[in-house]
């Protein structure tokens, strides 16, 4: 069974803790059974290749690196980092995530 996470693929975060604490950026991918997610343009790394067909140059490649998502706040559409909830919406009827802090619908 897969475990619930306040995270999404595409959900506007911001870092809260470490090194890259008050960074913004757009979730680029989720893994749910080590808790982790790539944010982009946060947590940058060098990571140092080899020439192949992809890159015949080869070099210092900057690349995100996984952050936990313990680390994560979802930020809501005025901008702020918020805790989210879920409630029924009124007009369509379907289970929606909403920010506890400005009550607006997270998209």
């Amino acid at each position: 069974m897969q475990k619930k996470l306040h995270i999404r693929k595409g959900d506007t975060v911001m870092v809260i803790t470490g090194d890259s604490r008050g960074q913004q950026g757009k979730v680029l991918n989720v893994k749910i059974e080590k808790e982790l997610a790539i944010v982009e343009g946060v947590n940058m790394v060098s990571k140092h290749t080899k020439p192949n067909a992809k890159s015949p140059q080869g070099g210092i490649v900057k690349k995100e690196a996984p952050v936990h998502i313990s680390n994560l706040k979802v930020v809501d559409n005025t901008g702020k980092p918020t805790r989210k909830g879920k409630k029924v919406d009124s007009k369509t009827g379907k289970l929606v995530r909403y920010s506890k802090k400005s009550g607006e619908v997270i998209k």
